[in-house]
């Protein structure tokens, strides 16, 4: 009765202490917020977003188009990203098979003597064994089977973990869409640089035309003592500046040209392109569509989505290590002491199977700090989340705003370079009959020259805005 009673005892206390081993500590979740206003910045709401439009029919340019196409195939750090999402890949096929049982052939040959006077020893001289079965000294052993470790999933903690390995190689592949998206842009906007440097040189060259006739016209008057040599040196001047602002856009024209040959993976050679029809392309009409959209559309929200799944899939399998694991191991095969006596059976079969459960009891510190690491990635994932969410919807706004300011501004430059190309004649006649200062005319061609420059930089802002409009929507990458 006393014995009786002490085994109730004994196996409430292991139960009690059982039912504390698996309480978990409490956590502070956070929950993400997906709610985005309902427009940009007070514009009309229209649920057609120009994201949808493929690249290849969002950009015109063959030129343009064909950069882009070679990029997608060469660019080195696109095709780093690949190998990171067969990583991922891998990551998903190692989580899958570790809630699958191992299963293994293995052999094993040894020797072994054993004393005469050991308790081993003893017991086989007094049994009698037929000579050819007895056992030799010294003894050797030969096995050869299978065997089998399963540790059944019962908290699901190594289904969650393949899961979390789906989730983050989902993320990896949106990492490498936002990476295409990211990389059309800035293909396309460093080739409307391009095209801006070429009509920036072009009128650059027809100025210094321009000056160097004007600074005869001065040598002339002044050997006709009309002016002064002053006005010559100041003509002469302004042709030596305009040929410096030559040279630099020169530069600045190969280092463009280089920085796309990088993007595109290959050494350096000439740019393909039209220059005329940078004054050709004018920005199409773009639909924003609804805030709502950039859930589905923008790569990098998408990414930062699959990672807060996977981190609260981390939480799940952290609390099952709280939990109790059941583990099965088995093994079958054949063992003798001679390789001849393996075929003999029953005799030399040998099987093993045994469970084990196992709980975490006492210092638990080490499964408590994981539990609440994994908390503070997954509140992590959730701030990231919003924070990107929060970034799209910036981006989206300020390109609106941009294009709409841009074109107003750039119709301003137009009539401003119209002014100052017909002030530029009419100085310029002023001059030569006596009725304008040199000085007046070396401000307004400084003036014109300015102005023409503004406007084709206007334009590149123009076309850079549709690009970064584009990519701000998410488009680019399906």
């Amino acid at each position: 009765m006393l014995k009786r009673r002490i085994y109730q005892c004994l196996s409430a206390a292991g139960l009690a202490l059982a039912i504390a081993a698996c309480k978990t500590p409490e956590l502070v979740v956070k929950n993400e917020s997906r709610r985005v206003p309902t427009s940009y910045n007070n514009t009309v709401q229209d649920s057609t977003s120009t994201a949808r439009v493929r690249w290849q029919e969002f950009f015109t340019d063959p030129n343009l188009k064909a950069l882009i196409d070679t990029a997608l195939q060469n660019n080195q750090e696109l095709n780093i990203t690949l190998q990171e999402i067969e990583i991922s890949r891998n990551e998903i096929r190692a989580r899958q098979g570790e809630y699958l049982p191992f299963v293994g052939l293995g052999a094993k040959a040894g020797v072994d003597k054993v004393g005469r006077y050991t308790l081993q020893g003893a017991t086989e001289e007094s049994v009698d064994i037929k000579p050819e079965r007895r056992t030799p000294d010294p003894l050797t052993d030969f096995q050869v089977g299978a065997f089998a470790t399963w540790e059944v999933d019962i908290w699901h903690k190594l289904r969650n973990a393949k899961k979390a390995a789906v989730s983050r190689y989902l993320a990896s592949v949106e990492g490498r869409n936002f990476m295409v998206t990211n990389l059309i842009a800035e293909i396309a906007n460093s080739y409307y640089e391009l095209l801006a440097l070429d009509n920036q040189l072009a009128i650059v060259k027809q100025n210094i035309e321009i000056q160097s006739n004007a600074l005869e016209i001065v040598r002339l008057q002044k050997e006709a003592a009309r002016v002064t040599e002053l006005a010559v040196r100041r003509f002469e001047a302004q042709v030596h500046n305009t040929r410096s602002i030559q040279y630099t856009l020169q530069q600045r024209i190969t280092e463009t040209e280089n920085r796309l040959n990088f993007l595109v993976g290959r050494y350096p050679r000439p740019i393909t392109r039209n220059d005329e029809a940078f004054n050709d392309a004018v920005p199409q009409a773009i639909r924003a569509g609804v805030p709502s959209q950039l859930l589905s559309n923008r790569p990098d929200v998408r990414q930062a989505e699959q990672n807060l799944v996977a981190a609260k899939l981390d939480v799940q399998v952290a609390r099952a290590n709280f939990y109790p694991s059941l583990g099965i191991s088995g093994a079958v095969g054949l063992a003798a002491f001679r390789p001849g006596l393996l075929i003999t059976t029953p005799e030399s079969m040998l099987f093993s199977l045994a469970g084990d459960v196992a709980a975490p009891l006492i210092n638990r510190n080490g499964i408590k700090a994981v539990y609440l690491n994994a908390n503070a990635q997954q509140t992590q994932a959730v701030y990231n989340y919003e924070r990107t969410l929060l970034n799209a919807y910036i981006e989206v706004a300020n390109q609106l705003s941009n294009i709409s300011n841009l074109e107003k501004g750039y119709d301003e430059k137009a009539k401003q370079v119209q002014a100052l190309n017909e002030s530029s004649t009419i100085s310029n006649s002023l001059f030569r009959s006596a009725r304008a200062d040199y000085s007046e005319v070396l401000f307004t061609q400084r003036e014109a020259l300015e102005s023409k420059f503004d406007l084709i930089e206007t334009r590149m802002q123009q076309l850079n805005a549709k690009v970064n409009i584009y990519r701000a929507l998410g488009g680019g990458w399906n």
